[in-house]
């Protein structure tokens, strides 16, 4: 294999967070002292708690279900890996680890059982036992406490005992208690695999996930050959059945599933120390050995000949000979937040950078507004989104508008900052309109996180299309000079096409700290699929924002002259926006119901199946100062839904598209407009062929090409 794996980690192994190290400091010091009766029933409220606020992280993480880059798949092609592990907490768990070792192999499964050396003796004929059944042995640190990784002092000195019975008892793996880890510490043991980690487990006392369902290769700073990390997936026992108090394996069943489909591993760890065996009534922290073994009998029947069954040590001495020698250095996951004075749901371009950066793993928060009667906080595809200000678009005048924007800017300032100082952001990502919104990000930028100015309308141009206005005009001077000291804050300016870039590097921005990134479409929105509709309508749809320079009264009006050509022709029209009135009033004036349908605006994962029913797309944008040069991202997606388009021919698409694949006309002429819609409408061929022509132009100019350009540019950035 030459290819290499990536890495799913959340922070540097080296870097341990200071509040997180204080609370298990504390509560493991005061642990001995607090009778288990008290300790089980804090432990159970605080699980209930954090069972409700993370619906989206537990038992199913989403983000964690990306194979790594040169994923060497499974031995024999099987579908997933199934790897049971025990962990014997007590002297009394010791006693009942033949029981369960006979009962897996009775149902023809193993595993390995991991002690404690130091809590409770060994029993070394125990340990022959379970070998010679085909098991495996492995250290569960030397006391089950939480102060390994107190300091690297503590560690090295517990290090060098973990090593001797590791030799001793002939054990390649380790898995430290309570699942505390620091994998560059670990990685002094002389051992070939730990497995002190998880996907997701909100209920740890270290709960940072590795998000990933997949083993990895973790580099050692000694020297020596890299390990294998083996995180487990599925949920504790006692997490689902002494804390949560779940009566049923529901869980392991549908995580197992998710697993399975996304071609995982499915490591689950139990304990025979709460397992009740002799099918009596189980005490306040014991469960039925019988849900495991309805586990064990709903895998091997449920999944038969899909799952390569191995013991940890296989796992690991398989990654090691599939994956390359060589192991990149793995990246370590940031935290990013995103400042957009947009609703996020309907804003494609912030939802496409916050979603890519969470589908790799990296934490994300948006900070955006808020829809009457919408909630002030959700979680979208693994993306925390925060609306802190209600908008109605009715702003009727510049003090209005600015007014809204200056709120949305305090607001979103105190936001940040209040978040950085909780979570330390290494990124701060804020989406333009307006420039000024980049100094919300300033107490976080002199606190160490980077800053992003992202362009998507260039605002004195903006402002002047949509209030009126010129270049000498005081206010857009102003507006000139905000842009300029905006750009200057960032560390770097992001600009949404190549035109609006060229002009800003005259004018404000050196060339070498800005990068242009047209608005892309969403490839898992924005495909070709079959028409469900099989009436003999022509359907010509607009999608988006209702504003003065798209031009949609040029549209409406080549309707009155199109309905003669072509009778069946309706214009569908979906989007919100100052025009709206205006627009409505026009098609009444011009009798046009019926043939102008002006719909609300719809959430952008529902949108695409409506383009996909359209006959033709149209985008009759005014060439003006700020139309003429805004790139449409409405163009691509209809381009990638196989639609065909007809385009005013500004300056900023005749820049990116030819006659080959999309129509112009005359921009501002509805009867050119008109014309060439009916010339389009009559010949299918034409239409044929230039959706053909736009889907293969489309797949060249998609994010998917363009998405590890923005990943690199944040890693370049927080370093």
């Amino acid at each position: 294999m030459n290819a290499h794996l990536h890495f799913h980690l959340p922070r540097l192994w080296s870097e341990v967070n200071p509040l997180q190290q204080y609370r298990n400091a504390v509560f493991y010091t005061l642990k001995p002292f607090i009778p288990r009766v008290l300790q089980l029933r804090l432990r159970r409220a605080v699980a209930a708690w954090k069972r409700k606020r993370f619906p989206e992280l537990w038992p199913v993480d989403e983000r964690a279900a990306s194979p790594p880059a040169g994923w060497p798949g499974w031995p024999d092609g099987k579908r997933f890996a199934l790897v049971l592990t025990h962990d014997v907490d007590t002297g009394m768990g010791q006693e009942r680890c033949l029981e369960l070792a006979r009962l897996e192999k009775d149902l023809g499964f193993h595993s390995s059982f991991n002690f404690v050396p130091f809590r409770y003796h060994v029993s070394e004929e125990l340990r022959a036992k379970l070998v010679a059944m085909g098991n495996e042995v492995g250290v569960h640190g030397l006391y089950h406490d939480g102060k390994y990784f107190y300091s690297k002092t503590r560690f090295r000195k517990r290090a060098r005992l973990i090593d001797k019975f590791l030799k001793d008892w002939q054990a390649v793996g380790f898995r430290a208690p309570s699942m505390l880890h620091n994998l560059e510490w670990i990685g002094s043991l002389k051992i070939e695999y730990d497995a002190s980690t998880f996907d997701t487990d909100p209920f740890e006392p270290q709960a940072d996930g590795m998000g990933t369902i997949f083993p990895f290769l973790v580099p050692r700073t000694n020297g020596r050959p890299p390990y294998v990390e083996l995180p487990y997936t599925l949920p504790q026992d006692f997490t689902l059945f002494v804390l949560l108090r779940y009566r049923d394996i529901s869980v392991w069943k549908e995580k197992l599933e998710w697993i399975a489909s996304h071609g995982g591993m499915a490591l689950v760890i139990t304990h025979p120390d709460y397992m009740q065996f002799n099918g009596g009534r189980p005490a306040n922290e014991e469960y039925p050995a019988s849900y495991y073994r309805e586990f064990l009998e709903h895998v091997s029947t449920a999944y038969n000949g899909d799952y390569w069954h191995a013991l940890p040590r296989e796992v690991a001495r398989y990654l090691r000979v599939a994956s390359p020698a060589r192991v990149a250095k793995p990246r370590r996951k940031i935290r990013a937040c995103m400042l957009t004075y947009s609703f996020y749901e309907k804003d494609g371009r912030v939802r496409r950078y916050a979603e890519a950066l969470a589908q790799r793993g990296d934490e994300v928060d948006v900070v955006s507004l808020r829809s009457p009667g919408q909630e002030r906080q959700s979680r979208i595809h693994g993306v925390c989104v925060y609306r802190i200000q209600t908008r109605v678009r009715n702003e009727q005048s510049k003090l209005d508008y600015l007014a809204r924007i200056a709120k949305f800017f305090v607001k979103s300032s105190v936001f940040v900052t209040w978040r950085h100082i909780r979570r330390h952001y290494d990124l701060i990502h804020v989406h333009s309109v307006p420039d000024f919104e980049v100094f919300a990000a300033a107490l976080p930028k002199w606190g160490g996180a980077r800053v992003i100015l992202d362009i998507h309308d260039i605002v004195p141009e903006f402002y002047t299309s949509k209030f009126g206005g010129g270049r000498k005009d005081l206010l857009f001077k102003a507006l000139l000079a905000l842009e300029r000291i905006s750009t200057g804050f960032a560390d770097h300016v992001i600009i949404s096409n190549d035109l609006w870039r060229k002009k800003l590097t005259l004018r404000s921005i050196r060339p070498n700290k800005c990068t242009t990134f047209l608005n892309y479409p969403d490839e898992s929105l924005f495909y070709p699929r079959p028409r469900r509709r099989n009436d003999d309508r022509i359907i010509i749809l607009y999608p988006g924002t209702l504003n003065r320079h798209q031009g949609l009264d040029v549209a409406i009006r080549a309707m009155a002259i199109l309905k003669k050509k072509a009778p069946r022709a309706e214009l569908h029209i979906y989007g919100s926006g100052e025009m709206k009135p205006a627009l409505s009033r026009l098609v009444e004036d011009l009798r046009l119901n019926g043939h102008v349908i002006i719909n609300n605006a719809v959430p952008i994962d529902e949108i695409p199946s409506i383009m996909a029913e359209a006959d033709l797309g149209v985008v009759p944008k005014r060439d003006d100062s700020f139309g003429g040069e805004a790139f449409s991202t409405k163009i691509l997606e209809f381009m990638s839904l196989g639609v065909p388009v007809v385009c005013s021919g500004t300056k900023i698409d005749r820049h990116y598209f030819s006659e080959d694949v999309i129509r112009f006309f005359q921009p501002g002429d509805e009867n050119d407009l008109a014309e060439v819609l009916s010339q389009t409408i009559k010949d299918h061929r034409l239409r044929q062929r230039m959706a053909e022509r736009a889907c293969t132009f489309a797949k060249a100019f998609s994010w998917e090409s363009r998405k590890q350009q923005y990943f690199d540019l944040v890693d370049g950035l927080v370093g």
